[in-house]
């Protein structure tokens, strides 16, 4: 049969007798010319301008211009390109032998699509006055279209026919482009106008920088993200790195959305009621609510193009014939005929699918983009609040670190996943209503017996999902303490194995563990309970109808109406299992609103500090206020103070006239909770000299600087602050912009996780020459000089951890070097031993800052200093005791100044200071190296092999790397699961296989019954689908309950084995204790999402592979086209995972800089804030939120890519289905039931591909958890056992307390040098010894040797006729006590403090408080004995805290006792009292002394002197002393 255009069938097909344009092939015929007319024109350009412009690519996005009705155009030309189809199809369906009936169609669909490329390739070359071509092609398809629309309505065709139908759509939409076009001349002006309008491309695009472009993309691009990809790693082993990411866009930085949120917040605030509290909800609804609501839409949209689905396969499966009619000489089909056809139908199919997946994925996207702005914008505001919550809040333990920690880490998250599952809760009741509505439709009345079933299941669901909630925020409670108990151990584990206590505290731990266990396995009951129902819902809903439905009609379902109930029962399901996700995450989110309202509302210091004092602001130029202006911290002090000027050089001694720089009047200052830690304060600070504050430990010298800072609140009284002359204002904000902030060092030391260069400089300009003079001062060369990369090494988390000496001196140089008036070093020789105190009180303080004429305050227990002081201000219990010069209180207080010579028992001896200074610092270069390498030398090690690997990896070649990046290590899987038990896999993955092939069988039944045409056998059909449909139910809740269990008990014991290797590490493993954490915190938390992702895992592959199966039983000719969509699937996913996982760990390495900022911000807002170095501090937040938010942006992206892809992919596979199915129907090979079955599993294959996929993505990351738990477990434990049994030892051992070394070497790590060389000592019982020597000459080695806590590799230490290595070392470690250098206290009561295994009577506890001079502090304390220890002791101050480690010491009342220099940050006074406690509480005992101070040894009965792990001078101190150029000898002359 011949082809012609006018139809070959009749000659009349080419009469034109009555008129041209009454022949319907002539019109068809002239529409064809426009079409013709534009590829005509088109492709000359297009090929020019691409032949010119073959570097398209190389065009920067800065010309992405859009022009206007950019996405409108693109619609309409999709919408275009589908009426097209739908007109090509009529055509062929009419009479495939009429040319004029298709071909105009098809010429149509090119143009449309010729157009929207040649735009595309316009609008980014920008160049707009092409798009005169198109606005002609339009105009006149518009013109032909109506032609013929005008000839149909002559000939009496109308909306019955669908070729009407068709054709009356092309008009509009020709019509509504031609508008389109209009619209761009009418704005850019490019023709027909003498000025065409210049247009710039918006910011982000000419900033190179940005590189997440998917805003300024067009419409199909935003759609599938390919752009996305295109600027994703071109080569995979590339891994994306931070600069590769780039900046986000305007409009999506935290600052932009912040203040977005910020005016919606305070808009709230109103005049008549300023104390109510702003929502959070209508803030962010405010904020954010345009784009939810665009999302919504989408949502809607997609939802209701899901039910063409089910509907389709109901008419594929009909497949009817319908009648003729015939008018223009051609056959005109009804509207409703084309969709009865079924391949129509098929590619109908496709179609719907396709633009369902891409609203959804456009719906998440919004979602998602609106979520993350919405949580940088949380985080600025939490940030900001951080900066301004008042001191006391955190030291009253109202508001804990771990708090600040939760909202930044947890609840900013909770609510932005909140706002991620918003869409969908107004989006599912309409989709139930309309699955409802079409189940009626297609069954009657037994389709609402099986709806029934799933909305009374419904309040079920939900009452599990609120469960859930619970004990999820119960689980949380207890990890949150078991994380703050482990916290605890780690940081205090030195102390926990010298004690020997790791155990007690180990089962503390365990406890706690036991409680969350017994949450998880609730949780567990429940999430299984919830995965079950999801499960067998839509069996019950199916069984129902069915089994209904047999009783109404006395038969079975046909095919069509079995299979399109099926579908809908799937999709039905989707909903009510996301309900209760959706509701668990609108509780949690509620929670997560009020905690944030709560934490917004806090106290600030603004208002705090000074509420109940009566504060003016006196600013009037004219009113003189004695030179005083009262600041109010509250407001920027640059107003205020911007009128300081220089002080001018001042008599030696102050006078009452004299300037002062701060006045305090009648202060009476408190901590919160109305108990005044100050009181009764009148004080000055002279401008411009040394005034130094003393008193003993815990009298409020600390406290009285902050309340000087305004970080206390006032309960009376006033804080001046020195004002100046107007007339100098302006000349001196010229000089000098931080004349006005307070240079700080507090007592804890505070650094940044930075170098150590930018610690020091903190924000200032670098000056090289003051640089320099600050790091001299302070004598931090040599230590520098030690560091990996010098100046440059970062400290804290990842760099090195220094020593507490070390982290003073770096805080006191950021306060020397910072260029401000005022000076306050809170307690700077606290960690010092005396060298470098001296050198920093000489050449830091004298010199450097008097030079500068800036005021100083120095907090200090070194009395021996006060000969220096300008000014004294001497503290008693809250109170100032004594203030003026020290010549005043030599006059007027004869007794305090005799009770401080007694102290001092020192003159100023410059001279020996100028013989010491060289050797010094020669010795402490050299010496200070082994504190680093036993510290370095394990991650070196680490690193080293690091390195190899990567090295190995790097040769290799690409492909290599990509696989190795893709795969799944298995291994580790299996271990994981073994760690769970063998019965339990077994159980798994015998009733997971058992379930699916339950599943399809029953489906598989559904189409023989519904297939077959005999009636008698419907009962027996019925009564094997309910058996079927009960052992499904049974076997899903199987599966369901061995999943979570096996995951619980995986986790169990990977956790107990994990902790117990931390604890019992040696103790140069537990020196990386922030490493611990983070492994244990984060590994133990990961290895609870596991079950989750296996189950989904395991579910979507057998689900797509049973649909595959399914399939191709039904059309084998379906697996022919399987190869190239499998070949499309296997790449994909393989991109996918690769960028999937870099950008995981992009996101986790940007996250914790952000989580770390937020910590260190709220550790050290005193200093940050007496700094004024606020503002930097917020722009550097900003900047890690904005790059953690690309890095997640980009996740997020990277998932919609792959779930575009997948969802098209599964498009594919419903329509080679549908037309393989349809196919085999024709030729009589299959029942329809089959065709039905087979439809249906095909449309669930595109649900559960990209499940696949992402699952695999998240098992990896989770398995390399698992691995980190694995390798850690592989490390070796200390050994416990020793040679001799425990029983052997006896019971009062040591009872004497003789201590014989011979030939001790001791070495940290089998790798590292030896720190002690053939040491020989003997202590006769009783003896008191002082050990003293540089830092880092081995004194602290041999002290931890008598615990046997280093490799003792060479020689012995006898106790008692013991040789210590034979002991087990919890007998050894039980009978010894110690005193270490760092005070460390555990939160929970003194009681426990001092005797955690709760074996001391009340009375002893009494006796060793009263010995550590702490008897009547502790009385006076609520609850006394079991008063409540904060963590870390915060509650106490330092010299308190260490008073608190030496009764600890003396509750165990052991015969040996050795103390760390352990009187480093107490005040001589109280020094000497213990040292002469010591002396007569253990004057029967043996103590060893290792000396910070030397005087405190030199009533000792035995020194020894050590010098680089070797013993140099070993006598009684009366010898050593007459050896006049001995080093003991030379260490007493500077210490006198």
């Amino acid at each position: 049969m011949a082809l012609s255009f006018c139809g070959n069938n009749d000659i009349k097909a080419y009469s034109v007798e009555y008129g041209v344009l009454n022949n319907g092939c002539f019109v068809d015929a002239l529409n064809l010319v426009p079409h013709v007319f534009l590829l005509f024109i088109t492709f000359p350009i297009l090929f020019i301008g691409w032949g010119s412009q073959s570097s398209k690519v190389q065009i920067h996005h800065n010309t992405w211009l859009h022009f206007p009705g950019h996405n409108m155009r693109w619609i309409l030309t999709f919408l275009l390109l589908f009426v097209h189809v739908c007109e090509f199809a009529e055509g062929l369906v009419s009479n495939n032998n009429h040319l004029h009936l298709f071909m105009p169609a098809f010429m149509g669909f090119i143009a449309a699509t010729t157009s929207v490329v040649y735009y595309h390739n316009i609008e980014t070359s920008n160049f707009p006055k092409l798009l005169l071509v198109l606005f002609i092609y339009w105009v006149l398809a518009f013109i032909t279209k109506s032609i013929k629309l005008w000839k149909f309505a002559e000939y009496k065709v109308g909306p019955q026919h669908l070729r009407f139908c068709i054709t009356a759509l092309l008009v509009i939409l020709y019509g509504l482009l031609m508008a389109v076009e209009i619209n761009v001349i009418r704005v850019r002006k490019y023709v027909f106008f003498a000025n065409p309008q210049k247009v710039k491309p918006p910011e982000d695009l000419q900033d190179l920088g940005v590189r997440f472009l998917q805003p300024f993309v067009n419409l199909l691009s935003k759609v599938d993200f390919s752009k996305l990809i295109s600027m994703a790693p071109q080569k995979i082993n590339m891994k994306p790195n931070l600069l590769y990411i780039g900046k986000l866009p305007i409009a999506m930085r935290a600052l932009t959305n912040y203040l977005r949120l910020k005016d919606a917040y305070e808009d709230q605030r109103t005049a008549e009621d300023p104390e109510r509290a702003p929502s959070i909800w209508r803030s962010m609804y405010r904020a954010f609510g345009r784009p939810i609501l665009l999302s919504s839409t989408f949502r809607y949209l997609a939802d209701l193009l899901g039910f063409a689905g089910p509907l389709c396969i109901s008419g594929i499966v009909k497949y009817l014939k319908t009648k003729d009619e015939t008018y223009l000489g051609v056959y005109f089909m009804s509207s409703t005929e084309l969709l009865q056809n079924s391949s129509v139908l098929a590619i109908l199919l496709f179609l719907a699918l396709v633009l369902q997946r891409t609203f959804l994925q456009a719906s998440y996207y919004v979602t998602i983009e609106t979520g993350i702005n919405l949580r940088g914008a949380l985080l600025a505001m939490i940030y900001n609040k951080i900066l301004r919550l008042s001191t006391s809040n955190m030291s009253m333990g109202e508001m804990t670190l771990g708090q600040i920690n939760n909202l930044v880490a947890i609840e900013t998250n909770q609510l932005m996943w909140f706002l991620f599952l918003c869409p969908n809760l107004w989006a599912m009741p309409v989709q139930i209503v309309m699955g409802v509505i079409l189940l009626y439709y297609l069954l009657g009345c037994s389709a609402l017996v099986g709806a029934s079933v799933i909305v009374l299941l419904a309040p079920v669901q939900y009452l599990i999902a609120t469960k859930l909630a619970d004990t999820q925020k119960n689980t949380l409670e207890h990890s949150t303490d078991r994380l703050k108990t482990t916290t605890e151990i780690l940081k205090g584990i030195k102390l926990l194995k010298l004690y020997a206590w790791e155990n007690i505290f180990c089962d503390s731990v365990e406890e706690t563990r036991g409680k969350e266990l017994t949450s998880l396995k609730t949780f567990a009951f429940y999430t299984s309970m919830s995965i079950f129902m999801n499960a067998a819902i839509p069996i019950a809903a199916v069984l129902a109808t069915f089994v209904m439905h047999h009783f109404i009609n006395k038969t079975g379902p046909s095919p069509s109406e079995a299979f399109a109930a099926l579908a809908l029962f799937h999709i039905l399901v989707t909903p009510l299992f996301l309900l209760s996700t959706v509701v668990r995450f609108a509780v949690k989110a509620l929670v997560s609103v009020q905690k944030l309202g709560e934490f917004l509302q806090s106290d600030e210091i603004g208002d705090d500090s000074w509420r109940n004092g009566d504060i003016s602001v006196t600013l009037e130029p004219g009113k003189k206020h004695l030179g005083m202006v009262t600041i109010n911290r509250k407001q920027p002090m640059r107003y205020q103070m911007d009128n300081y000027e220089h002080p001018t050089r001042r008599p030696l001694r102050p006078t009452e006239t004299e300037d002062v720089a701060v006045k305090v009047s009648n202060g009476s200052f408190t901590w919160g909770s109305n108990l005044l830690t100050l009181s009764d304060i009148n004080i000055r600070i002279p401008t411009g000299q040394l005034t130094m504050i003393v008193g003993q430990v815990g009298c409020g010298k600390s406290s009285l600087l902050l309340a000087m800072l305004g970080e206390m609140q006032a309960i009376e009284g006033r804080v001046y602050w020195r004002s100046l002359n107007s007339s100098n204002a302006g000349f001196e904000r010229n000089i000098n912009k931080n004349r006005y902030s307070v240079a700080y060092a507090a007592q804890k030391s505070w650094l940044l996780n930075a170098t150590v260069e930018e610690n020091i400089t903190f924000g200032s300009p670098f000056n090289k020459q003051r640089y320099k003079a600050v790091i001299d001062a302070c004598s931090l060369q040599p230590d520098i000089d030690l560091l990996p990369f010098g100046d440059q090494t970062e400290i804290g988390e990842r760099g090195i951890n220094l020593s507490g000496g070390q982290r003073q001196r770096i805080c006191v140089a950021r306060a020397l070097y910072q260029n401000t008036n005022i000076v306050f070093l809170d307690d700077p020789f606290s960690a010092l031993d005396i060298h470098l105190s001296d050198h920093l009180m000489q050449e830091g303080i004298l010199k450097f800052l008097q030079d500068d004429k800036r005021t100083v305050v120095l907090v200090t227990h070194k009395l021996q200093y006060l000969i220096h002081a300008d000014w004294i201000i001497a503290m008693k219990d809250g109170s100032v005791l004594r203030e003026g010069t020290l010549k005043d209180i030599q006059t007027h207080d004869v007794e305090l100044y005799d009770h401080w010579k007694t102290l001092m028992n020192r003159q100023d001896q410059e001279l020996e200071k100028d013989i010491q200074q060289d050797s010094q610092t020669t010795l402490e270069r050299k010496t200070l190296r082994r504190a680093f390498y036993s510290r370095e030398a394990k991650n070196q090690i680490d690193d080293e092999d690091e390195e190899e690997e990567e090295e190995e990896e790097d040769d290799d070649n690409m492909s290599m790397t990509t696989n190795r990046r893709s795969k799944i290590p298995w291994k580790v899987c299996w271990c994981y699961l073994s760690s769970g038990g063998f019965f339990m896999v077994f159980l798994m993955v015998s009733s997971k296989l058992l379930k699916h092939s339950v599943i399809v069988t029953i489906d598989y039944w559904l189409a023989l019954w519904t297939s077959s045409k005999t009636n008698q056998s419907d009962s027996y059909y019925l009564t094997v689908f309910i058996i079927l449909c009960a052992a499904g139910i049974t076997l899903c809740l199987i599966t369901s309950l061995t999943v979570e269990f096996l995951g619980l008990s995986a986790a169990t014991n990977l956790h107990h084995n994990l902790l117990n290797k931390i604890i019992h590490a040696p103790i140069r493993y537990t020196n990386t204790t922030l490493q611990h954490l983070q492994v244990y915190s984060s590994t133990v938390n990961t290895c609870s999402h596991i079950p989750p992702t296996l189950e989904s895992l395991t579910r979507s592959t057998l689900l797509c592979l049973s649909a595959i199966g399914v399939i191709a039983s039904i059309t084998p000719a379906f697996l022919i086209a399987l190869v190239p969509l499998g070949v499309a699937f296997y790449f994909i996913q393989k991109y996918f995972r690769v960028a999937s996982k870099d950008l995981q760990d992009l996101d986790d390495s940007t996250q914790l800089p952000l989580l770390c900022h937020f910590s260190e911000t709220a550790e050290g807002l005193t200093t940050i804030r007496a700094f004024r170095q606020e503002a930097r501090f917020k722009q550097r937040m900003l900047e890690l939120t904005d790059t953690n938010n690309t890095a997640y942006l980009f996740l997020s992206a990277a998932n919609r890519w792959l779930e575009v892809r997948t969802d098209y992919l599964g498009a594919v596979i419903v329509l080679t289905a549908a037309a393989t199915s349809i196919w085999s129907l024709r030729y009589g090979l299959q029942a329809g039931g089959l065709v039905g079955l087979g439809l249906t599993y095909a449309l669930t294959v595109t649900n559960y591909l990209n499940w696949v996929v992402r699952n695999l993505a998240d098992l990896e990351v989770q398995m390399a958890a698992v691995k980190k738990v694995n390798s850690f477990l592989g490390t070796e434990s200390e050994n416990y056992e020793g040679s001799m049994d425990s029983s052997q030892v006896p019971e009062n051992w040591p009872h004497n307390g003789e201590i014989k070394i011979q030939d001790l070497c001791v070495r940290y790590d089998p790798m590292l040098k030896p720190v002690l060389k053939h040491v020989n000592a003997y202590v006769e019982p009783g003896q008191k010894v002082g050990i003293c020597g540089r830092t880092g000459s081995g004194k602290s080695s041999l002290s931890l040797a008598f615990f046997n806590m280093v490799d003792i590799f060479e020689g012995k230490i006898i106790i008692d006729g013991i040789d210590i290595c034979k002991l087990p070392l919890q007998t050894l470690r039980s009978r010894l006590s110690i005193i270490l250098q760092d005070p460390v206290l555990f939160s929970g009561s003194i009681r426990f403090n001092l005797d955690p295994e709760r074996t001391c009577t009340d009375d002893r506890l009494w006796e060793a408080l009263e010995i550590a001079q702490l008897k009547n502090m502790v009385k006076a304390l609520a609850g006394g004995l079991d008063a409540v220890v904060t963590e870390g002791g915060e509650n106490f101050s330092v010299g308190q805290r260490q008073l608190f480690c030496l009764a600890r010491a003396f509750v165990r009342k052991s015969s040996i006792l050795i103390m760390d220099e352990a009187t480093a940050s107490i005040d001589m006074a109280t020094e000497n009292i213990l040292q002469k406690v010591v002396m007569t509480a253990f004057a029967d005992r043996t103590v060893v002394t290792i000396a910070h101070r030397v005087h405190t040894i030199l009533t000792a009965d035995l020194v020894i002197v050590m010098k680089r792990g070797n013993i140099l001078e070993y006598d009684k101190p009366e010898t050593l002393l007459e050896q006049e150029d001995g080093m003991f000898a030379s260490f007493v002359k500077a210490d006198m």
